[in-house]
C-alpha cells in the first residue's frame, strides 16, 4: 500500500524515474547493438591474407589446441582420391564420394586431396564432389590439382570443363611478356577457384637446360634463369591473388636430369655453385613473390649431399639450403611418394618418417596412406619423432589455409578451447594407453584387410 501511495502521490517523480529507466535501457541496448555491430564489422573487415602476426599466431595456437595428435598428423597428408577408397576396382573413375571415402576421412583425416583428369568429368560433377568431400572432412581440406597450362592441365584439357586453355609455358616464356605470365596465373586461379580448388601444383620453376630431359621439356618457361624467374613470380602472384595457393616445383631443379623419377632413381650432378647461379634463380624469385608451397623432387643431388638420398629425404637440401640459405619459411611438400624413385627403395612408412625428419611439411600421395600415417604416429610414440616437429609443419599448413580463406576466420577451429569439462577436446593419455589404442587400431586394420581379401577370393 505504501508503494502505491508513493507512486500515485508523486506523479512527477514517477515520470522522472520512468524516463531515466527508459533512457538507461535504451542506452544499454544501443551500446550492446553498437558493440555487436562493431565486433561483427571488425571481423568482417579482417583480411585473412594480412592478419597481424599476433592475431594469426593466436588463431593457429587455438587450432592446435583443438586437434588431436592424429588430426595433426592428418594435416600433413595430401592423398589422391584412390587412396580414400582403395577397395574400388581400378576401372572405377572416382568421380563421386563413396561410403569408404567417408570412413577413411574419419579414420585417417588427411589435410587435402589431389584431383587428376580421371576424377574430373563436368563442372557440376566436380563442384559437387569437392563440396561433399569438404562436408565430410572435420577440417577444411586443401583441394589440389596439377593445372600448369599446356600439356599438364587436368581441367582445361577436358573440353567439357569450359575453362581457358593456355599454350605451353615455353611458348609463354618465349613472349618475354610478364603480363602474359600474370594472366596465366590469374585466369587459372579464378577458374579453378570457382570449381572449389584452392591449391595448384604450379608453376614449374625448373629450367629447360637439358633437351633430353624426359619430364620437363616445354613445361618450363625457359632455359634462361632470369627470364624464367620473372615468369614464375608473375604466375605465383596471379594464382595467389585469386586465393589459390601456388607451388614451385621441382626443387632443387629438375631440368638438367637425364632420367625420370616416376620410373626410378635419378640424379643431377651440378655443383652447389652452379645450382646457386642457375637452377635456384627461379625458385628465389618465387620465394620473394611469397609463394605458399615448394615441391621438393626425388632427385638425388650427389655432388652436394655425397649420397644417393633423394632431395625430398635430405635435411641438407630442405633445411640447410632451401630454408636457411634461400630463406624459405612456408610449406615444403614432397613430390608424389608413389613414384618409383621412392617405392623402389622405401616402404610407405619409412618414406613418410624419413621425409618428415628431413623437414617436409606435407607428404603427397604415399603408396599406402594407412601405413604411412601409422608409421608417423608410431614414430612419435617411440620417441623417434617429436610432436613439436609435427606442430611446426601443421603451423605452416594452418597459416596458409587461413591466409587463403580455406579456413574461414569464424571457423570454431580458430576460437579458444572452452575451459569446461564438456568442451575438452582431448583427454591426456599415458604412453601405455596410446600404445593400447594403437594396437587396437592395427588389429582392426588387419581384420578389415582379411575381410577384403576373402571378398576378393570369393569374387574370383
Amino acid at each position: 500500500m505504501l508503494s502505491i501511495f508513493l507512486l500515485s502521490g508523486c506523479k512527477g517523480s514517477t515520470k522522472d524515474v520512468t524516463t531515466e529507466q527508459t533512457t538507461e535501457a535504451t542506452t544499454e541496448v544501443a551500446t550492446e547493438t553498437t558493440t555487436e555491430a562493431t565486433t561483427e564489422e571488425a571481423t568482417t573487415e579482417l583480411d585473412p591474407a594480412n592478419l597481424e602476426a599476433g592475431v594469426m599466431d593466436e588463431m593457429i595456437q587455438n587450432a592446435l589446441d583443438h586437434m588431436s595428435l592424429e588430426e595433426k598428423i592428418g594435416q600433413m597428408f595430401i592423398a589422391n582420391i584412390e587412396l580414400l577408397d582403395p577397395a574400388e576396382p581400378k576401372s572405377y573413375d572416382y568421380q563421386k564420394i563413396t561410403k569408404r571415402m567417408k570412413e577413411t576421412l574419419k579414420n585417417y583425416p588427411v589435410g587435402g586431396v589431389i584431383f587428376f583428369s580421371r576424377n574430373i568429368k563436368t563442372p557440376k560433377q566436380t563442384k559437387t564432389f569437392i563440396k561433399r568431400l569438404q562436408k565430410v572432412s572435420k577440417y577444411p581440406l586443401f583441394i589440389s590439382v596439377d593445372e600448369e597450362g599446356g600439356d599438364v592441365a587436368r581441367i582445361a584439357n577436358n573440353p567439357k570443363m569450359n575453362t581457358t586453355k593456355f599454350p605451353s609455358m615455353a611458348e609463354i616464356g618465349a613472349t618475354e611478356d610478364e603480363e602474359k605470365a600474370f594472366e596465366v596465373g590469374d585466369t587459372i586461379g579464378k577458374e579453378i577457384h570457382a570449381l572449389g580448388f584452392n591449391l595448384d601444383f604450379a608453376p614449374i620453376a625448373d629450367l629447360e637446360t637439358n633437351p633430353d630431359n624426359p619430364e620437363i621439356g616445354n613445361r618450363a618457361f625457359s632455359s634462361d634463369p632470369e627470364l624464367a624467374a620473372k615468369m614464375v613470380a608473375q604466375v605465383v602472384k596471379g594464382l595467389q591473388g585469386q586465393n589459390v595457393s601456388a607451388t614451385l616445383k621441382h626443387f632443387p631443379g629438375h631440368g638438367s636430369a637425364t632420367k625420370d623419377t616416376h620410373k626410378g632413381y635419378a640424379d643431377i650432378t651440378q655443383s652447389i655453385k652452379r645450382l646457386r647461379k642457375v637452377e635456384f634463380v627461379p625458385f628465389q624469385a618465387g620465394i620473394e613473390a611469397g609463394v605458399d608451397l615448394i615441391m621438393v623432387s626425388h632427385l638425388a643431388v650427389t655432388s652436394v649431399t655425397d649420397s644417393k638420398t633423394p632431395a625430398s629425404m635430405s635435411p641438407l637440401i630442405i633445411n640447410e639450403i632451401l630454408r636457411n640459405e634461400l630463406g624459405y619459411q612456408n610449406i615444403v611438400i614432397t613430390d608424389a611418394l608413389n613414384m618409383k624413385a621412392i617405392t623402389d627403395y622405401y616402404t610407405p612408412g619409412k618414406a613418410a618418417v624419413t621425409a618428415v625428419e628431413a623437414g617436409a611439411d606435407i607428404l603427397l600421395m604415399p603408396e599406402n596412406l594407412e601405413d604411412a600415417f601409422d608409421a608417423i604416429y608410431q614414430a612419435i610414440l617411440d620417441g623417434d619423432l617429436d610432436e613439436k616437429r609435427i606442430d611446426e609443419s601443421v603451423t605452416r599448413i594452418l597459416k596458409t589455409k587461413i591466409k587463403r580463406g580455406v579456413i574461414s576466420l569464424d571457423d570454431p577451429l580458430l576460437q579458444p578451447v572452452e575451459e569446461t569439462e564438456d568442451a575438452t577436446t582431448e583427454v591426456e593419455m599415458t604412453t601405455e594407453e596410446k600404445v593400447d589404442q594403437k594396437t587396437k587400431k592395427q588389429e582392426t586394420k588387419k581384420e578389415k584387410k582379411t575381410t577384403e581379401e576373402e571378398n576378393t577370393t570369393k569374387g574370383n
